[in-house]
């Protein structure tokens, strides 16, 4: 998976389609990501210590990886590979050939 935790993306597809957030959470297994402040649902938590009356929690839900694309400078671009003279392996930027914000 190519997307990971602190980056920003733009969502391309579904309901929440042309809003853009950082990653919170990624799960490579089952290719999921969390976006910050996309795709909320509302779940009923029980009674506990932290939150004595329980009630109804809104909170990010998960978005399938493919839905989303990196944002760098404006624009949304897929990720690629690139090896450099030295030998060592990068993230770039499509659209740019240019190295990702975040390794």
């Amino acid at each position: 998976m190519l997307i990971k935790k602190g980056m920003k993306v733009r969502v391309i597809s579904g309901a929440h389609k042309g809003s853009e957030g950082k990653v919170l959470f990624t799960s490579p297994k089952k290719q999921r990501i969390i976006v910050e402040g996309v795709n909320f649902i509302k779940k009923s938590t029980r009674p506990s210590q932290e939150n004595p009356n329980g009630g109804i929690v809104e909170k990010e839900a998960a978005l399938h990886v493919s839905n989303v694309m990196v944002v760098q400078g404006g624009t949304a671009s897929r990720l690629g590979y690139k090896f450099l003279d030295d030998g060592s392996k990068v993230r770039v930027i499509k659209k740019t050939n240019e190295e990702s914000e975040v390794q």
